[in-house]
This record gives C-alpha cells, sequence and structure tokens, in this order.
C-alpha cells in the first residue's frame, strides 16, 4: 500500500471533523497522551489543536501520576509533574504554586513552583528561596482565594478588584484569564493552586473548573504524604534534639554557660542550618551605687539603649558561635564587640528587647537588616534566619539563639520554629537547675559561715583549755606546743580520782560538781576506758572536744551539760559497773559514751511536737525524730572539727563504724521509737537465761551485730530516764526541773501557739505532779530497769531505787488526794448547810 501523504491526511481529517473524532476516540488511547510527558522527550507537541478529551479512558493519566508520587521522593518534584498533567488537560499557558505559612505571626503566601506549563523543566519552575514572590493574604487574587478558601474562575482579570499586577510587571507578561483554587488540609490552608490564560479561548469554562478541582485530590494526596513524612522527620529530628540536648543539660548543672554550650553542641547535627549563635544576656537588674554615682553626678551619660521586657540593660557578655559550613569550628567571645557578625544587625539585640520569635527570609525588610555581602572571609553570606530568646521560667530573657541558613537552601518554616522553640524552652527551663544550684551553693557557702560562726562561740579557746591544761603556767607554752607526755602528766594531776568523784556508780550527783568539774570527768572516762593511748586519741583535742560540747549545750532548765553528762556517766556506768562491757569492743564504748555525752546538744527546751507546732525549720529538715537528729548533726559537726575530732587517727572503717553507732544510739533517745524496740529487747533477755554459762552468752552476743545495736538503743533509753533511778533526795529535785521546763514549754504552747497545752506541760495543774510522775514510772520506765536488772543483776540498784520513788510519789499523791478529798467533803458539808438553812427559813 503506498504512503499517504501528510497534507493529504490532515487536509481529509479538517474536511471531515465527524470521522476524526470518532476514529480518535476509539483508537487514539491514553497511553499516546502519558507518553507526550515523559521527561525524555525531545520533540515540542503542539496542544493548540488537540480536541476535547472528553471520551478518552482518564485511568492510563492518573497511573502516570500514582506512579509519579511513588517513583519521586521530593514533593516540589511530584507536584511539578502533576502540574504539568494538569496544565494540558485544561490547556492553560502556565500555572503556579503559591504555598502558605507564617512568618512572624503573619500569614503569607510564597511562590514555590512558578510559570509551570507542559514543555517546562523543575529546575526552571521551582522557586530558590531568595527569589521567591510572596504575596500578603490582602493583595492578590491567591491573596483573596487563601483568605474566602474558595474557588475562582476570573475570565477578565481587568474587571477583578483582588487583581494586583505588580508580577505582570517584573515579567512583562499580560495576564488574562485566572482559575484558582484552595489547597486545604482539614479545615487547615496549605497552598493555593492558579492557572492562568486558557489555550485557544477567552477565559477557562465551568469543565476546565472540573477537572481542576476533580484532580485536585491529587494534589491534596502529595502534599498530605510528604508534609507528613516531613512531620515525621521533624518529629524525630525534635525528638532527638530534647534528648540529647536533656542529657547534657544533666551532665552540667553548675554553670549555664556550659550548661548551653555541651547542650548545642552535642545536637548541632540535628538543627539542619549552616550557623548558629548564641548571645549570653547580663541578669544584673539593678546597679551597685558605685556604678550609679558617676551617672548621678553626669560624669557618665545615662544609658538609653534598648531594655529587656523586665527593664534589664541589654548586654551580651558573653558569644558563642557555632559554625558547620565548610571546616567546623566554634568560637566563645567574651565581651564580643558590637560589629561582631551576629550583632552588628542588632537582631539578637531587637529579639532580647521585644521577645520575640523572628524567622524570616526576607531579611532586606526587617527592622534590623542584615548585611548583605559576606560576613567575614570565608565569604559566607546571610540569606534566611531564625532567632529566639531563650527565657528562664520566671520569664526573663536569658539568651538569644539565632540560626543562619537552612542547609538544604530552603528558607526555615514553621516545623523549624517549633523544633528551635522547643529546644529554647527546654533550655530555658533548664536554667533552674542552674539557678537552683547557685541558690543552693550559696546557702551552702552561708551555712558554713554560719557554722563557722557557732563554732568559733562553742569551741573553746586557748585561754578556756588553761583551765584544764594550765601549760602557760607549768612550761610557759601553749597546749599545742607541748608533747603528749607533757600533757599526760597535767591531767593526770588535774582529773579528780573516780572513786572520790562516785563516777562508777548508778547513784553518781553532779549538783556539787561544777560545770567545769564536770567537763574533767568527762575527760576521766575515756581515760577509764582505756581508749585515749589504744586509739591515739591527742590529749588537747579530748580536752577541746570535752570543753566544747559542754558550751554547746545551751543554759536551759533541764535538757543542759548537766544531763548530758549525767546520761553519758549512766552510759559508762552500764558498761563498767553493770558489766555490759563484755559484749562491745573498747572502740564501741567510746562511740556509746560520745554518743552518750552529745545526745541533747543544743537542746532547746521544747520537744519534738512543739517544732513541728510552731513550724520551726528543723521539723522541716527533719522528718522524724526531729530534734534527735539536730542533737547528732551537731554532735558530729564539732568531731568535724579537727581540732575537736577525737577519732582523728581511728581508720576509715573504724570512723565510719564509730559514727554508724552514735547514728543508732542519738536516735533511739527518742521516746516514740522505744515502745518499737522493748518486745526485741525482752526477747534477748529471755534468750540469755537459756545459757548456762555467761562465757556461752557472751560468745553468742557478740556474734550478731544487730542484737548488740538494740541493746545499746536500749541502754540510751536506759539513760536518758536515769534521773528517774536516782535516790529520792536528787530525783526529786531532777523532777521539779523536768516539770519547771515542760511548763514553760506550755507557756509557749499558750501564748505563742495560742493552744491550750496537755496535763503534763500546763502550769495549772502542778499539782498533779505526783499523780503524772507515778503514771510515767508505770507506762515507760519500769519496764526498761526491770528488764535490765533480768539482764544483768549488777544494775538492780536502779530498778530498787525506781520501785522506792515510786513510793515516794504514791505517797505525795496520796496526800493530795486526801487533800482534795478533804476539800471536797468540806464543799458538801458547806452547800448540805446553806440547803438546811434556805429551807428553814422557807418554812417560817
Amino acid at each position: 500500500m503506498a504512503a499517504v501523504d501528510k497534507d493529504v491526511a490532515e487536509k481529509f481529517l479538517d474536511s471531515n471533523p465527524d470521522f476524526a473524532k470518532q476514529y480518535y476516540d476509539t483508537k487514539f488511547r491514553p497511553k499516546v497522551i502519558s507518553d507526550l510527558f515523559k521527561d525524555n522527550k525531545t520533540s515540542q507537541v503542539n496542544t493548540s489543536s488537540f480536541h476535547e478529551l472528553s471520551t478518552v479512558e482518564e485511568s492510563e493519566i492518573i497511573f502516570d501520576m500514582v506512579r509519579d508520587l511513588q517513583d519521586n521522593i521530593q514533593m516540589e518534584k511530584a507536584i511539578f509533574n502533576f502540574m504539568k498533567h494538569l496544565s494540558f488537560m485544561i490547556r492553560s499557558e502556565k500555572m503556579s504554586l503559591f504555598m502558605y505559612r507564617m512568618r512572624n505571626g503573619t500569614a503569607e503566601l510564597a511562590t514555590r513552583l512558578f510559570n509551570v506549563h507542559k514543555d517546562a523543566t523543575l529546575e526552571e519552575c521551582l522557586v530558590q528561596p531568595d527569589s521567591e514572590i510572596v504575596f500578603p493574604m490582602d493583595i492578590g487574587i491567591v491573596g483573596h482565594v487563601a483568605t474566602t478558601k474558595k474557588t475562582v474562575n476570573i475570565p477578565d482579570v481587568s474587571e477583578s478588584s483582588h487583581y494586583s499586577d505588580f508580577v505582570d510587571q517584573i515579567q512583562e507578561y499580560q495576564t488574562k484569564s485566572v482559575l484558582a483554587t484552595p489547597i486545604m488540609n482539614g479545615k487547615d490552608m496549605v497552598a493555593v493552586m492558579m492557572a492562568v490564560n486558557k489555550i485557544g479561548a477567552p477565559h477557562f469554562t465551568k469543565q476546565d473548573e472540573e477537572t481542576l478541582l476533580k484532580y485536585l485530590n491529587f494534589a491534596n494526596l502529595i502534599l498530605r504524604v510528604f508534609h507528613l513524612s516531613y512531620l515525621h522527620n521533624c518529629e524525630t529530628r525534635r525528638g532527638q534534639v530534647l534528648l540529647w540536648s536533656a542529657s547534657k543539660v544533666f551532665e552540667e548543672m553548675t554553670d549555664i554557660e556550659r550548661q548551653f554550650h555541651k547542650a548545642l553542641y552535642t545536637i548541632r547535627e540535628f538543627l539542619n542550618c549552616e550557623r548558629y549563635s548564641v548571645g549570653l544576656l547580663d541578669m544584673t537588674k539593678t546597679k551597685e551605687f558605685y556604678d550609679l554615682w558617676p551617672v548621678l553626678m553626669g560624669e557618665v551619660p545615662q544609658y538609653d539603649g534598648p531594655k529587656t521586657p523586665d527593664g534589664r540593660e541589654i548586654n551580651f557578655y558573653k558569644v558563642i558561635d557555632y559554625i558547620l559550613h565548610g571546616k567546623e569550628e566554634i568560637k566563645v567571645l567574651p565581651n564580643p564587640a558590637p560589629d561582631h557578625w551576629a550583632l552588628v544587625s542588632g537582631l539578637p539585640t531587637y529579639v532580647a528587647k521585644e521577645g520575640l520569635v523572628i524567622i524570616d527570609v526576607r531579611w532586606f525588610l526587617f527592622p534590623c537588616p542584615v548585611q548583605k555581602g559576606p560576613v567575614d572571609s570565608s565569604g559566607w553570606m546571610i540569606k534566611n534566619v531564625l532567632s529566639l530568646p531563650i527565657v528562664n521560667k520566671k520569664e526573663e530573657i536569658v539568651a538569644v539563639a539565632t540560626f543562619y541558613n537552612r542547609k538544604d537552601g530552603k528558607p526555615f518554616d514553621e516545623q523549624d520554629e517549633t523544633l528551635m522553640e522547643s529546644l529554647t524552652q527546654f533550655l530555658g527551663w533548664s536554667v533552674l537547675n542552674t539557678d537552683t544550684y547557685d541558690k543552693w551553693n550559696k546557702l551552702e557557702n552561708r551555712k558554713d559561715i554560719f557554722q563557722d560562726m557557732v563554732l568559733y562561740h562553742i569551741k573553746c579557746r586557748t585561754d578556756e583549755t588553761q583551765n584544764v591544761l594550765n601549760t602557760r603556767e607549768r612550761y610557759g607554752k601553749e597546749p599545742h606546743e607541748c608533747e603528749e607526755v607533757e600533757l599526760e602528766a597535767i591531767l593526770s594531776e588535774v582529773l579528780p580520782p573516780s572513786s572520790q568523784s562516785e563516777l562508777f556508780e548508778f547513784h553518781f550527783c553532779d549538783f556539787e560538781h561544777s560545770h567545769l568539774d564536770l567537763v574533767k570527768l568527762g575527760i576521766k572516762m575515756y581515760y577509764e576506758l582505756g581508749v585515749v593511748d589504744k586509739f591515739h586519741v591527742p590529749r588537747e583535742t579530748l580536752t577541746r572536744f570535752c570543753y566544747s560540747l559542754s558550751k554547746g549545750y545551751r543554759q536551759i532548765t533541764y535538757h543542759n551539760w548537766s544531763h548530758g553528762f549525767n546520761v553519758g556517766q549512766t552510759m559508762f556506768t552500764l558498761l563498767m559497773t553493770g558489766d555490759l562491757k563484755r559484749y562491745y569492743t573498747e572502740l564501741e564504748t567510746m562511740a556509746m559514751v560520745t554518743a552518750g555525752l552529745c545526745h541533747d546538744v543544743d537542746h532547746r527546751g521544747t520537744n519534738n511536737l512543739y517544732q513541728m507546732k510552731s513550724g520551726n525549720p528543723l521539723a522541716k529538715l527533719h522528718g522524724s525524730s526531729i530534734l534527735e537528729r539536730h542533737h547528732l548533726e551537731t554532735g558530729k559537726t564539732l568531731l568535724r572539727d579537727p581540732a575537736l575530732n577525737i577519732y582523728q587517727n581511728l581508720s576509715r572503717a573504724q570512723h565510719e563504724h564509730v559514727i554508724h553507732l552514735m547514728d543508732i544510739a542519738i536516735i533511739a533517745t527518742d521516746l516514740a521509737l522505744y515502745f518499737k524496740k522493748r518486745t526485741m529487747f525482752q526477747k534477748i533477755v529471755d534468750q540469755s537465761k537459756t545459757y548456762e554459762t555467761w562465757d556461752e552468752w557472751t560468745k553468742y552476743m557478740t556474734q550478731q551485730t544487730t542484737r548488740k545495736e538494740i541493746v545499746m538503743a536500749m541502754m540510751m533509753t536506759a539513760c536518758d530516764l536515769s534521773a528517774i533511778a536516782k535516790p529520792w533526795d536528787i530525783q526529786s529535785k531532777v523532777a521539779l526541773s523536768v516539770a519547771a521546763e515542760f511548763w514553760e514549754q506550755g507557756d509557749l504552747e499558750r501564748t505563742v501557739l495560742e493552744q491550750q497545752p496537755i496535763p503534763m506541760m500546763d502550769r495549772t495543774k502542778s499539782a498533779d505532779l505526783p499523780k503524772m510522775q507515778c503514771g510515767f514510772i508505770d507506762f515507760v520506765c519500769a519496764f526498761v530497769y526491770k528488764e535490765f536488772s533480768r539482764f544483768h543483776v549488777e544494775i538492780t540498784p536502779m530498778l530498787d531505787r525506781l520501785l522506792n520513788n515510786r513510793k515516794e510519789w504514791n505517797a505525795l499523791k496520796e496526800i493530795h488526794e486526801a487533800k482534795l478529798a478533804a476539800l471536797e467533803e468540806a464543799k458538801t458539808v458547806k452547800e448540805e448547810a446553806a440547803v438546811t438553812a434556805t429551807a428553814a427559813n422557807t418554812t417560817f
């Protein structure tokens, strides 16, 4: 068959349009149309003479779009290919895509793809950040579409009040007709797609509008897929940023500069920018008087520059630059010059002043324009910026972080802003750590200063040491200049004999001893325990410790140095005379006697309940056993001083052991704990009766630390209550001292707390003291001394005196009750006589 001439065939088809249309609809498959838009297409196709595709199967075109979506990982490329297809189908000269975004709280539309047509390439249509055209929401047809969120089909733009020709003037192009539609994600604006100038017709038709809206679902799908992928990546980055910054923030809690630097350096790979700079602000709110005087005297001009929202002068005392392009470099600049590349524009200052987040690619429109040329010798230029204030929990701006140039060349967007804002917010809140550390550090320093002041008044002075170690008189030198042998010679003369002072007796009485005598007897007990030489306790240190401990007790009615010494002496007597020393090593006996002497140091004359009711800081510091823990800490504080540390020559293990025993012993003096340990102690006593010999029982007792600690804790209770087991002439006087101190607390409760005190502390019920003493002996004291008498018969004298005192108090109670009964009887007789007299008068 001969070939048909092209001109003849074209002439035939033009002359027979019905045949041509039938043949086209039947034979011309959609794949041919799809092939027209392959990327490797080289020939130009004139689509102006194409007929409508009303009967063409669209499946091939749709499939091609879906395949294109699958193959492209770049959103702009996928949308570009879609717009090429769409431009051909509605036969528009050009199509453009305007992305909706927020910049510094203002909505706007920016060109992303511009002038797309069937023969266009992605490179020529993709708008670079520095070349984009931005439409405010109140300008142009695209602004109108984004505002109303409705599709518009304008046949003649010259008749539209929304038309703006500034783009036409730039391109020297004439826009005649426009078809534009919004792209939505639910109710949120995403973009505006606009087609310009219908080919072969004066304007776009209703069918074009329907085709655009029909295929818009593909645009929505493409944008949604890529947007969700982008959001996923952003959230992953944000999680990594917060995770890594958190790890570094909690590594460094002492200094805000190192904290920020560690966090920001660690996360540099996740920030996706070429440079970022952090300016740290001076937090000084008020100047010192010596800085104000020159201003007030007119010698220095008053500051009239910008200030932070809380009124601070804006002064970046340090700038840290992170340069991530080229060779990575970090620069820390104290007191940076005003012409520093990150500060010269005034952008960080503006952010610090206004407290705003600034995100803008059009920096030339910014109130403080960034320099347009290279900022340094590297030739690097600023293209877009994102600047944020770092705000602490007090809403104070502590720093400004500015990020420059996204690495992919795109402008910073809302997701970048969200990520950076999360970071700066976290860093701002983390300042609380350094602030808290700084406050804690100041409190610690202040505490150390106050502690030093207290110790200065409590510690035994050198001249007071001479009251015991009179080295000046004896040797003409100070104690620290003497040998231990010389000090030992003095102590052997000045310390009273144990037998003369009845130091080993349960009935020891401190009434006839002075304050200094008790200090000397305290030193004597350590000698009698045999620990001074064995543990190499310096004589001067031992003397200073006992003297200082006596000064640590307040001069109050009962819980004073006399009580403290009596408890220590009773512990000594239980160990030595009561033969309880058999269960403990010499090191342990040293710790136990020391605990007895320290157990009430710095007592305030009020009990634990009063500390809680009055809101005393001690109650807030210690949750339980308030005063006991305070006494313990006070004793430890004295022992930490090198001049008072009688444990200074112990090994580390020995030191830990004696401190552990002191912890238990002093806390055990809390009577609230006494009732919890009674049963355990009773079981140990019962168990001791099952052994035939003392040696076997002693061996068993010393094998387990817990049993020894329980016995020691009960010994501390027996020592603390020992005044109740003294001879009656001593006990009756001590009881009045205890009652007087209780009444003083009762007065405080009535006047300060405005509460009614319990009967034991109520001065108005002083006549009931014998009755209350009997109750105290029966419910608290009797058990401990009965069990110790069973445990070791040597301790029986304490129980005997307790029972005798119970008889004495009971006799006084009966006398008081008899007086009350007599008064009640007299009152009754008087009332009966009055009734009888009244009745007699009535009769007559």
